[in-house]
């Protein structure tokens, strides 16, 4: 299994940051996604601007402090873990994603590709609070 982690904290409202983060219906400050296809409340679908698909099943939700979902696509899986603490005036983040890949030729590059990711998406959410 692959462990990849980020924190990092902003100084605005910690209900701010949850919404967006959240939210399954606003994702257009996403750089790296174009749809999000909703199947249930606790299952969604993430789709690649070049149509490469990832599976989520929510698993824990609590507001303002932690969400966390399972992840399946053709290449890994894995759970997603995202805690948040502060409050009006600052919100800390620590997001970390376990993986395990499905083909034995992935294994190199996924610690790699996950940072990536994980950081693609902290410079894409700081770009959504400054709006």
């Amino acid at each position: 299994m692959m462990r990849s982690n980020i924190n990092t904290t902003f100084n605005c409202d910690i209900k701010k940051v949850w919404n967006i983060v959240t939210s399954l219906e606003n994702y257009s400050w996403r750089s790296d996604f174009a749809k999000i296809e909703i199947l249930s409340e606790e299952k969604f679908v993430e789709y690649t601007k070049d149509g490469y698909k990832t599976k989520f099943t929510i698993t824990v939700i609590e507001p303002y402090k932690c969400w966390e979902f399972d992840i399946e696509n053709d290449n890994i899986s894995g759970h997603w873990a995202g805690l948040f603490s502060g409050d009006e005036n600052q919100c800390t983040i620590d997001f970390t994603e376990d993986v395990t890949t499905k083909r034995l030729i992935m294994h190199p590059f996924v610690k790699g590709y996950l940072k990536k990711q994980q950081q693609t998406y902290i410079t894409d959410l700081k770009k959504a609070l400054e709006v």
